[in-house]
């Protein structure tokens, strides 16, 4: 998707041997984690308005809400653009991971939106290279000097430091969910058992997702969900709330 001209870096890995390299799954546990200093705390993602508009009311229809937004919705669209910009930061080519950042903060529906995904994504690869950086991520690092997308900050970092593909979606998109389960705990809708079982719920779904899309073109990026998008620009104006998007 680079076209002529493209930029490849060489793919310079970290010398550490393999063997005593932190395993794939410990780096992710700590890069996902809600400690890692990204302000995940801050969004809801459209939950916010979504409670507000009597859509999400209790266990049923969050776990039905957040199964759409999984599917059909940032989830599955975040885990396409983070599986690209995984591909691009792996083979060292700046040019194919400018393009697929591009078309990820293209894709925000609305400002709140755009917001979340670009703080966050900047927040996460200033602070991955700041403490975990490698030279192949110090070499790539200069072409996202703008927003990034936070999938992608996330698909070029894991890139960079060589973790498995599918391991990094399927993290990506579990985080993802007990994320926006952790905003519907302050915003009240459910408890914590509750909230507890509907992440038990859609684990299996988020892996299957993770599985599907490792090879899905980037023209599949995008979402299908209309009406939180629509929220997503009332949220803006609304009377109260406590969270960002």
């Amino acid at each position: 998707m680079a076209g002529t001209g493209i930029t490849t870096i060489t793919a310079t890995r970290t010398t550490t041997p393999m063997a005593e390299r932190v395993p794939d799954a410990l780096v992710l546990l700590a890069w996902l984690s809600p400690g890692y200093p990204v302000g995940a705390y801050a969004y809801s993602h459209g939950l916010e308005w979504a409670v507000e508009a009597g859509d999400v009311r209790d266990e049923a229809s969050l776990r039905d809400w957040l199964a759409d937004v999984l599917e059909h919705g940032a989830g599955r669209s975040d885990a396409i653009l983070a599986a690209h910009a995984h591909a691009a930061a792996a083979a060292g080519d700046a040019d194919a991971l400018v393009a697929v950042n591009d078309l990820a903060l293209a894709l925000s529906p609305s400002r709140e939106l755009h917001l979340e995904t670009s703080q966050q994504g900047r927040s996460f690869l200033d602070a991955t290279r700041a403490a975990w950086d490698v030279p192949h991520l110090a070499e790539l690092g200069p072409h996202l000097d703008g927003p990034v997308a936070y999938p992608v900050a996330v698909g070029a970092a894991s890139g960079a430091h060589g973790l498995d593909r599918g391991t990094v979606l399927a993290a990506y998109l579990a985080a993802f969910l007990q994320n926006l389960v952790s905003a519907s705990l302050r915003l009240a809708p459910v408890g914590q058992t509750a909230g507890t079982r509907v992440v038990a719920a859609l684990m299996p779904r988020a892996a299957a997702l993770a599985r599907a899309v490792q090879g899905a073109p980037l023209d599949e990026a995008g979402t299908g969900t209309v009406r939180l998008d629509l929220g997503s620009f009332r949220h803006e104006t609304q009377y109260t709330r406590i969270f960002r998007s």
